[in-house]
């Protein structure tokens, strides 16, 4: 409440009935110009009270949410929307006295569909409840353009992996193509070919076409969606498993493993096979990064909405030029590299709706951080233990 306004009221048994009547003609004033900005605005502004009946529209509201009544006012607030799906998300939401950010609905009346986005935020006084603010936007458009950007970005990327997959299938098939035409030379010679010669040439084709189908088999990986089956899994048990499998090649490469994984982390929604592949691509960089050996180091910890995971070596590290490049299909710094493992840990993360960074500094090691984003059951779940502690 603004100052000028408490110290009026406390002073209202002094104030005679202009003065009264000047303090009601500024509050109206201010309550109008309020109500004039929230009706400008384009997203949906909408209050409830402790009971959960609505006590504030604006026409933002109207325009974008289908409601049962043309004045919601009094009215309970799920019983106000039309759409059931909406009226149910609100009710629950409101009831928990629960903040939601950002949930999506889509609504197909007669004309084009519109997803709408809504936030729940719970209204407070002095840490007392008074209610809940709930905001509505129309983001079609935005949904729209980040399609046509998601599709320019797989085409973009299709065609890098297309020109990488050609640029690699070059020379193993011309490879066979010249041990194809010694053999066809030394037949039209000789009439024959030695035993010998001709297991050493056809050893090389068979070398050569497995060197092709690897290629094939890893460009299929990258572009083919994923069957990803999602569990709600601890990243520790994940790492667990991981560190058993892999302690006796990091001992055989003289790397010593650091290992510091936060009890008691939230659960996230995990395919623990793909997620482990990742895991382990990020390792093998690490490893082959310190060739005389050294030390990786496995965090995990909680922060922000997120389970984050680093992987830290303190190998060679990388320019910013490579950096730069690191996630590209078919780009390696290694001399026997495919140049898609990293391209294979981005699409991962990106499945389970994550992120992947790197920190590096040349001879000062790199750090591969994966962060995952926690549900909003287990934030809850972790709220309600703070409460009760």
């Amino acid at each position: 409440m603004r100052k000028f306004i408490q110290r009026a009221l406390n002073k209202l048994s002094k104030l005679d009935q202009e003065q009264i009547r000047a303090l009601l003609y500024d509050l109206a004033s201010e309550n109008e110009t309020l109500e004039m900005v929230l009706n400008s605005m384009t997203d949906g502004v909408l209050v409830t009270d402790l009971e959960h009946k609505i006590i504030f529209t604006n026409q933002g509201v109207h325009t974008l949410l289908p409601m049962l009544r043309s004045e919601p006012e009094e009215h309970l607030l799920w019983e106000a929307v039309a759409d059931k799906e909406i009226a149910s998300f609100l009710k629950e939401s409101v009831k928990k006295n629960s903040q939601r950010e950002e949930e999506e609905f889509t609504l197909d009346g007669s004309g084009p569909d519109r997803t709408l986005s809504f936030s729940v935020v719970p209204v407070n006084r002095d840490d007392e409840p008074h209610g809940n603010l709930i905001l509505v936007s129309d983001i079609t458009d935005r949904r729209k353009r980040e399609a046509r950007l998601r599709r320019a970005e797989s085409l973009a990327s299709l065609t890098t992996l297309a020109a990488g997959v050609a640029h690699e299938i070059k020379n193993p098939l011309g490879s066979i193509g010249i041990h194809i035409q010694l053999i066809q030379k030394a037949l039209k010679q000789k009439q024959c070919l030695d035993e010998e010669t001709a297991g050493r040439y056809l050893e090389i084709i068979t070398e050569e076409i497995e060197r092709l189908n690897g290629i094939v088999v890893d460009f299929l990986f990258a572009v083919r969606p994923m069957d990803t089956s999602m569990k709600r899994s601890t990243v520790n048990g994940v790492v667990e498993e991981l560190i058993e499998f892999i302690k006796y090649e990091l001992e055989e490469n003289q790397v010593k493993l650091d290992t510091k994984l936060q009890r008691n982390l939230p659960k996230v929604d995990l395919d623990e096979k793909y997620m482990k592949q990742a895991l382990i691509n990020i390792i093998k960089n690490g490893v082959a990064a310190m060739n005389q050996g050294g030390t990786l180091k496995i965090v995990t910890r909680e922060d922000q909405g997120f389970v984050h995971i680093d992987i830290s070596d303190s190998g060679i590290g990388m320019s910013e030029e490579q950096l730069s490049k690191i996630f590209e299909p078919y780009y390696t710094t290694k001399e026997f590299g495919s140049g898609l493992g990293l391209t294979v840990v981005y699409k991962v993360v990106r499945e389970h709706n994550g992120e992947v960074s790197v920190h590096s500094r040349e001879n000062q090691g790199t750090t591969f951080t994966i962060s995952l984003p926690i549900p909003d059951s287990e934030k809850r779940l972790l709220d309600w233990k703070g409460e009760e502690e």
